[in-house]
């Protein structure tokens, strides 16, 4: 075998392990068309260097006189430990995780981030790591690679940042500087991708080849899964649904554009119309006046409700679009006003319904998946794990050669 058709079957099989959890070698010869030989030969060298693991498999009765007892193939969780992090302008939520995948210990840490310098970010980062581990007693120089989601457009294969707005600086070269600052890999994407990883990898998208994840809380964002892979676009920003334009001349988007979807169902969105219909608030803090203007709605204030009402209208209408072009097998709702309940999913389905287009055969299926905070990080650990385990596959391949 050619070494190149030897660095691709590593790459095949390792996917086919992970994605399977426990295999036997005869199953990833049928599945992958690779030879048994070849398998033999290449799981053999996996386990070696530390990236795969034999684990016994509890023999049947008419298998008990039959010679070397059986053994399935498996990711070996021990080899790395890997952190991801969600971070917004309000917690940074930081997880631990095995290479396998397996949840190791989760930390929040809350606090009120103003737009930050690019330095002055690399800082909060390393603190909150450092912070994380000490919580979740794991020694912060174990750690092999770290995930980062944020809100933002991110070029990944250059690790640049186009935009986010949590920095004052536009056009970074972020991955870099925090990789350099932290003395260790860091992998960054777009906040809303990486809940489609982790749906992909631990929730509902597990089943599904094809299917977008819409997130909406300080931002809307949108994440797509087609044949098992993650769409970005050529520029990184081809998922920017929160940025689609709703309304020509509309409101102002934090973006700096007028119109976009987000302007009207994001968490300033409708602080801001709160502001000017209702007026101002005692509360001090953005996620303490987004929830004094729930219970409003709740309790019957005829203003608050228009707000949500209309809200949940525009974001029916973005739905309905998303339907119309992608036309996935599902689509998943996930994020912070998910957990407020204001955006009544059933009458979103009923709004996206009339507004798609009319077939003979069933509308997507929508979910809504009130994930935590924690679950967010765990779509950057998975990221992660994916970069250390392309990281550790090239040194092997170099060492081989």
């Amino acid at each position: 075998m050619l070494p190149e058709q030897r660095h691709m079957g590593r790459e095949v099989l390792l996917a086919e392990i992970r994605r399977a959890g426990s295999i036997p070698r005869i199953d990833l010869s049928e599945i992958t068309g690779i030879s048994r030989a070849t398998v033999t030969t290449i799981t053999a060298e996996l386990i070696n260097y530390g990236l795969v693991a034999e684990i016994p498999v509890q023999p049947e009765i008419s298998d008990l006189k039959r010679g070397r007892p059986k053994v399935n193939l498996k990711i070996n969780a021990e080899t790395f430990i890997i952190a991801g992090m969600k971070v917004t302008d309000e917690f940074i939520s930081t997880v631990c995780v095995d290479f396998e995948g397996n949840l190791i210990g989760s930390h929040v840490e809350e606090m009120q981030i103003d737009t930050v310098s690019p330095n002055e970010f690399v800082k909060l980062i390393h603190n909150a790591l450092d912070n994380a581990c000490k919580e979740i007693e794991v020694d912060s120089s174990q750690v092999s690679a770290l995930g980062i989601g944020l809100a933002g457009v991110v070029d990944v294969a250059a690790g640049f940042l186009h935009w986010s707005p949590l920095l004052n600086t536009r056009e970074v070269y972020l991955q870099k500087m925090l990789s350099d600052g932290l003395s260790l890999p860091v992998f960054i994407d777009n906040d809303a991708n990486l809940v489609a990883k982790a749906e992909q990898h631990f929730g509902h998208g597990r089943s599904s080849q094809d299917f977008l994840v819409v997130t909406i809380e300080s931002g809307v964002g949108l994440g797509i899964i087609l044949n098992n892979e993650l769409y970005r676009g050529t520029r990184g920003c081809g998922a920017e649904f929160g940025h689609t334009k709703v309304q020509l001349d509309g409101a102002l988007c934090r973006c700096g554009q007028r119109g976009c979807l987000e302007a009207y169902v994001a968490n300033y969105a409708l602080l801001r119309e709160a502001a000017v219909a209702i007026g101002k608030s005692t509360a001090t803090s953005d996620h303490e006046k987004l929830r004094e203007l729930v219970e409003k709605s709740k309790s019957g204030d005829v203003t608050a409700q228009s707000i949500f009402n209309r809200a949940a209208r525009m974001f029916a209408m973005g739905l309905a679009n998303l339907v119309n072009i992608f036309d996935p097998e599902l689509i998943i709702l996930a994020g912070e006003h998910t957990q407020f309940d204001f955006l009544d999913p059933n009458l979103i389905i009923k709004h996206i319904q009339g507004s798609v287009l009319q077939l003979d055969s069933a509308p997507p299926e929508v979910i809504i998946h009130k994930w935590d905070a924690s679950m967010w990080a765990r779509g950057a650990a998975a990221y992660a794990i994916e970069g250390i385990q392309k990281i550790a596959l090239e040194r092997f391949n170099e060492s081989a050669a």
